[in-house]
């Protein structure tokens, strides 16, 4: 059993990998801090996060604050009497917190920090081409990832990878390097690396318009902006069929390099296959998703769906 008292904060299912290894490795969570509850869908039914849903599982202490610099949630916190706390996809944290723990408050970031600091580090990573990224672990600061690093472990990205195949390595990465950041830090043997004040790529929260395909781009940074966004929140495009727009993401795709005389975002297809003209080339689309469908494989759209001569996107 380990002596350190932990408090966790975390809410996407990310986070949740990294809190079951914890409990794998028997450390002690003497709370855990996650998002209020949401209003979901067509009910507005109340929406737990991934890790509420896992720590309530689990028998571990949840709070849900509103507001982390209020004097209620900064008593509960105190009073959960935690050595350190452990930060993974959580909100900014004003210094009354991060700095409350006698062993402070590490975050694991997924990048190289200090690449991509911000909401979307995996995201971005593969819309800009990268061929690596990684996980980081460090101390928080006042400013948004930009606390001094105590470790860093780098992962390919493969050519073909998308966002889900991605996220799931760093998830695992990201677990193993958090515990080898607590054995550092029981063994009171952590050495950290001051982060340069600025860097060359952010990772900015993603938004609808973000995912919107420019047809005019390259093939290669539109297929890299498509797999960047698979499965969620998904790339998309407005396409026009028979005279009617509407909303299509495109999921899985390929790209085929040759030169073609069709004016760029024309929609060719036959029965089983369907593709858009780029510059030098097409893009293949393999899965998508029409408005008002489900997300399916294009064979199985065009079985019983008709695209007409004169369709293209926008």
């Amino acid at each position: 059993m380990k002596d350190l008292k932990i408090i966790f904060m975390g809410t996407p299912d990310f986070a949740v990998a990294i809190l079951a290894r914890l409990l794998k490795e028997k450390y002690t969570i003497v709370g855990v801090i996650t998002a209020p509850d949401k209003p979901a869908g067509r009910g507005r039914k109340l929406n737990e996060s991934a890790v509420k849903k896992f720590a309530t599982k689990n028998n571990l202490t949840v709070l849900q604050p509103t507001n982390l610099k209020s004097t209620l949630f900064l008593e509960e916190l105190k009073y959960l009497q935690a050595d350190l706390q452990i930060i993974v996809a959580f909100r900014m944290l004003p210094e009354a917190v991060w700095n409350m723990p006698i062993l402070g408050t590490f975050n694991l970031h997924a990048s190289l920090l200090p690449q991509y600091r911000g909401a979307a580090p995996i995201n971005w990573a593969i819309i800009n081409g990268e061929t690596k990224t990684g996980v980081s672990t460090f101390f928080l600061d006042d400013k948004i990832d930009t606390g001094a690093i105590i470790l860093q472990t780098e992962t390919d990205i493969t050519s073909d990878e998308t966002v889900g195949v991605l996220h799931d390595k760093l998830m695992h990465s990201g677990s193993d390097l958090v515990i080898e950041t607590l054995k550092l830090i029981e063994a009171d043997n952590v050495t950290t690396t001051i982060q340069p004040e600025k860097a060359t790529k952010s990772a900015y929260k993603i938004h609808t318009e973000t995912c919107k395909i420019n047809w005019n781009d390259s093939l290669d940074n539109i297929y890299n902006h498509i797999r960047g966004l698979n499965p969620y929140p998904a790339a998309w495009t407005n396409f026009i069929n028979n005279g009617k727009e509407s909303k299509l993401k495109l999921f899985d795709v390929k790209k085929e390099i040759i030169d073609h005389s069709h004016e760029i975002g024309k929609i060719i297809s036959d029965k089983k296959t369907l593709k858009v003209a780029t510059k030098k080339g097409y893009l293949n689309i393999l899965s998508l998703q029409l408005s008002g469908k489900k997300r399916m494989d294009t064979a199985s759209l065009l079985n019983g769906f008709s695209i007409k001569p004169d369709s293209k996107t926008d």
